[in-house]
């Protein structure tokens, strides 16, 4: 049940979301844009907690008067009665839980889009293979989930795998449901090259980027070095003979950034500037997560993409994640993006982590 301390907390919240309605209202504030998105969010961020004490406080009221029931003359209603008490004290104490998961600090990133990025990791060809199978896996989760995708840069091998793909995924909430995909996926299987049929083991790795906004990563021209170049790899008729092709370097941290899918050059560096800018958030983020927990514990959602995090047996026809070690046995499924049990369970994990108050 809720505390006097949390209800105090609770009403104050449901004031401020209420303060927050009027002033979107306003009609002036809807020209000063950094402003209404930040009004907007925070409004946006308080509606399910202020509805969910909503709900709360009208069951404590018929709570109350369930309770009341218990002292009728009636024994007939007290047995409804005790029903009812029984029910809605469970109700209540489920409430309770979701309240207080909504009550944890948010993370500022789960509203946002994602810049995808997998590439091919140890075991040659059949590692781009794999690589393409994981693409063609979360864009088939994205199509699921009605959300859009768009190829940023691509990188083929001779096979048809990948050895490197970054894709921009817009819809609801993108990164809360995939943000804890980042790291290394492996794969063990017999290749359709291997003639002994021996299981070979290889691997891709993922990163998932929260896609940065423009108030939010500022990049001084004078920072970038911005070559042009012909695209490489299979493409149109114009796509190898024209130099459409960008490849941007951010000098203050060396990091590059090359885009060659789109025919136009424009297009293409627009596609890097958001590719670098949400890499940049990134470094910038991890900086400030590592200053506060230096010694931070090693769980889901860590982002470290050295670390392994799952394996595809294909033989056993088992996917395994090693930070909440569960087994799934749908392997064919899973690989044509029926990935929403996998992701269920990987975000449970974390509530209950930061309900037991764990560093994370």
């Amino acid at each position: 049940m809720i505390d006097d301390r949390m209800r105090a907390k609770l009403e104050g919240m449901a004031e401020r979301h209420a303060e927050l309605n009027e002033r979107l209202c306003d009609p002036g504030l809807a020209g000063r844009r950094e402003e209404f998105l930040r009004v907007s969010r925070e409004q946006s961020d308080l509606s399910e907690l202020v509805s969910q004490w909503g709900r709360y406080q009208k069951m404590e009221l018929e709570l109350a008067e369930a309770e009341e029931m218990l002292g009728d003359s009636d024994e007939e209603l007290r047995e409804l009665a005790r029903g009812e008490v029984a029910q809605l004290r469970k109700e209540l104490d489920e409430l309770t839980r979701k309240i207080n998961l909504l009550l944890l600090p948010g993370d500022p990133n789960d509203k946002k889009n994602i810049i995808l990025e997998i590439r091919a990791g140890t075991g040659g060809e059949e590692a781009a293979l794999f690589a393409a199978e994981l693409f063609r896996m979360y864009a088939r989760f994205a199509e699921r989930q009605r959300w859009k995708l768009e190829i940023m840069n691509r990188s083929e091998s001779a096979t048809g795998g990948l050895k490197e793909v970054i894709a921009l995924i817009e819809g609801t909430a993108v990164f809360s449901h995939l943000k804890f995909e980042s790291g290394v996926h492996r794969v063990q299987r017999v290749p359709a090259t291997e003639s002994q049929g021996r299981i070979h083991t290889s691997a891709a790795t993922v990163a998932v980027l929260p896609e940065a906004e423009d108030v939010e990563i500022h990049i001084d021209d004078k920072d970038l070095k911005i070559d042009v170049m012909r695209a490489g790899g299979p493409g149109g008729q114009s796509v190898n003979t024209t130099d459409s092709a960008v490849r941007i370097t951010h000098l203050p941290t060396n990091l590059v950034v090359i885009c060659q899918d789109e025919k136009s050059q424009h297009k293409n560096k627009a596609k890097a500037l958001k590719v670098l800018k949400s890499r940049l958030l990134e470094l910038e983020q991890s900086r400030q997560h590592q200053e506060r927990s230096a010694q931070r514990r090693s769980l889901v959602g860590s982002g470290d993409r050295s670390e392994k995090i799952r394996t595809y047996n294909f033989p056993q026809d088992r996917v395994t994640d090693h930070r909440i070690k569960r087994t799934w046995h749908n392997l064919d499924g899973v690989m044509d993006g029926m990935l929403s049990e996998i992701v269920e369970a990987l975000r449970t994990h974390h509530q209950a982590q930061l309900l037991a108050g764990d560093d994370l």
